[in-house]
């Protein structure tokens, strides 16, 4: 199976070890990781201080479509009341 068409997607994921071999596996390719602690990231992008994200960025493999992976590892989330 592969992936036909693809825009760019933001997903959330608890292990950003794991999540980019189920993307690869669909045929799509690791473009690239990153652990972003920017300041402007926090401030301007999402409104959270001391923001750090770690980020897997998943393409397909013409390069029109992307996936970024997200792992959220501060500020530590909210529990349900």
């Amino acid at each position: 199976m592969t992936v036909q068409r693809l825009d760019d997607v933001g997903i959330v994921v608890g292990d950003l070890k794991a999540a980019p071999e189920f993307f690869v596996e669909l045929g799509l390719e690791l473009e690239g990781e990153a652990l972003n602690e920017e300041l402007w990231a926090a401030a301007r992008l999402v409104g959270l201080d001391d923001q750090r994200v770690g980020v897997a960025m998943i393409r397909t493999r013409e390069g029109r479509g992307r996936i970024e992976l997200a792992k959220h590892h501060t500020p530590k989330a909210m529990g349900s009341p």
